[in-house]
């Protein structure tokens, strides 16, 4: 399947930046199941930027301009040729041992409550059922709402609240999976609502590492492994650490007012 995105960034200033750094976690990876046709990102100093693949295997954009003006837009499009492969991560390169996914975040650290809803299950037991279980449990346990969280709300606050939206679904599922000795990271990317359909915002998932199986990913949101409709982006230990666009700015005084459109669909072949 070949899907088409465009994920624009808007930035508006009370008063003129003179300085900005920003790092882009906006280009997604090849590996086995997804190719990347086309991308491109246009915004003040991507001419200049660095732009490496950093030991998760994301390749960043680290971005700097001088004397902006007062509204700066971040404008992230292309196509990617997705393979429904079950959910496998395969052909992505990481030099990050694997047991570094067992570190727990603020954002992924499991209260009292998450650890007794843990008790069910065990490491000892088949990783792949295990992982399947856990993404169905909350999937029941999170209902999806649009709005009820914060970019620093905690995989224990969701819990306790028992609603949240994909990011929450995430950090759920790869703090859960750590504390039962499974590791696992946080993933950005995008999702395909539908055959011709739109999607309005970014999406996010979790890996985890299966025995004889290597990285899987895993949806608690949708309940489901990803597939053909999905394009991923970057991976890490919470949403922090692959925000799409992460800076900062001198001047422009403390006030700036940012909006963000995504949009997702399948192109035509």
């Amino acid at each position: 399947m070949r899907i088409r995105i465009h994920h624009q960034t808007h930035y508006r200033y009370v008063e003129r930046p003179s300085y900005l750094v920003q790092r882009l976690h906006l280009t997604p990876m090849d590996f086995d199941a997804q190719k990347t046709i086309q991308w491109k990102i246009t915004t003040a100093g991507i001419d200049t930027a660095l732009s490496y693949v950093d030991g998760f295997g994301n390749l960043i954009h680290l971005v700097t301009a001088h004397n902006l003006e007062l509204e700066n837009t971040i404008t992230a499009e292309g196509e990617v040729e997705t393979t429904n492969v079950s959910g496998l991560v395969r052909g992505l390169a990481s030099s990050v041992p694997d047991h570094v996914f067992l570190r727990q975040t603020p954002l992924t650290m499991p209260d009292a409550a998450m650890r007794s809803a843990l008790k069910k299950w065990s490491i000892e037991a088949n990783t792949l059922e295990t992982a399947h279980a856990l993404m169905e449990h909350l999937h029941e346990r999170i209902a999806y709402e649009v709005g009820t969280s914060q970019a620093d709300t905690t995989a224990a606050e969701a819990f306790a609240r028992g609603r949240g939206v994909c990011q929450d679904h995430s950090h759920l599922m790869v703090g859960m999976a750590r504390a039962l000795g499974m590791p696992a990271r946080y993933v950005t990317g995008y999702l395909v609502t539908g055959t011709g359909a739109s999607s309005v915002a970014a999406h996010a998932w979790a890996e985890v590492l299966i025995t004889d199986l290597g990285w899987v990913g895993f949806d608690a949101a949708n309940c489901q492994c990803p597939t053909e409709y999905y394009v991923r982006v970057a991976a890490g230990l919470d949403a922090v650490a692959v925000a799409p666009v992460k800076g900062s700015r001198r001047g422009g005084a403390t006030e700036e007012h940012m909006t963000v459109e995504v949009r997702v669909e399948i192109a035509q072949q």
